[in-house]
């Protein structure tokens, strides 16, 4: 039955109600099951170990938040790369930090001495300006641990006067338009950006209904 057009309203109904409650008891958690779910959350918890920043102690770097002016994150093996073949490809950086996780599809460790084929999440200082940073995430980041990344990679740093830039791809087949994605050429650049910023972007910005998600969307 509907009151007005476009809404329909459900019978209510007691049909499978006790089915229902009584699989809802057996679904009580048990003392093992409480143990072993926070032993999984103590699992997926991320790590973010820094080097020594001009000689400060780590435990002194995460109390107290680094001054930082730019803020670059590479999200993905492809953005990864970049950042790997067109600006770190010198000796002008150096890895002051890493990120380490667990989750069903990634495995990350403490280590700095990566291989291409690995994941891993780095962080880079210029070496002329220490205020500039570039992050490496190739590694996969699941949704429960994401506000987790934001939160501890963000909290070591001062938020005054910092410009964050994302970099990230998707599929061709993903982005939503009335063109042929035949005719697109691959690959091709789109931004999004903050009423904050009030530089000019250099490339056309995304269009409607296209999105961001995951990681570079938090």
């Amino acid at each position: 039955m509907a009151t007005f057009f476009g809404e329909v309203v459900v019978a209510p109904s007691r049909a499978g109600v006790d089915d229902e409650e009584s699989a809802e008891e057996a679904r009580e958690e048990t003392p093992e099951d409480r143990e072993i779910r926070r032993e999984l959350e103590k699992k997926r918890e991320i790590d973010v170990l820094w080097a020594s920043p001009s000689g400060a102690s780590p435990e002194g770097s995460a109390a107290e938040p680094f001054a930082c002016s730019e803020f670059i994150v590479a999200i993905g093996r492809n953005a990864a790369a970049f950042l790997s073949s067109f600006i770190l490809d010198s000796v002008c950086w150096e890895v002051v930090g890493v990120v380490k996780l667990w989750n069903e599809w990634c495995r990350t460790s403490n280590t700095t001495n990566v291989l291409p084929t690995d994941s891993f999440c780095l962080f880079y200082r210029l070496i002329s300006d220490p205020t500039v940073l570039l992050c490496q995430c190739s590694c996969y980041v699941a949704e429960d641990q994401q506000f987790q990344w934001l939160e501890k990679v963000f909290g070591c740093m001062q938020k005054e006067g910092l410009q964050v830039t994302i970099l990230s791809t998707c599929p061709v087949a993903d982005y939503k338009t009335q063109e042929s994605t035949l005719t697109l050429p691959s690959p091709f650049l789109k931004a999004l950006k903050t009423k904050e910023f009030k530089e000019q972007v250099c490339c056309p910005l995304l269009e409607q209904p296209n999105i961001v998600r995951d990681l570079p969307a938090a």
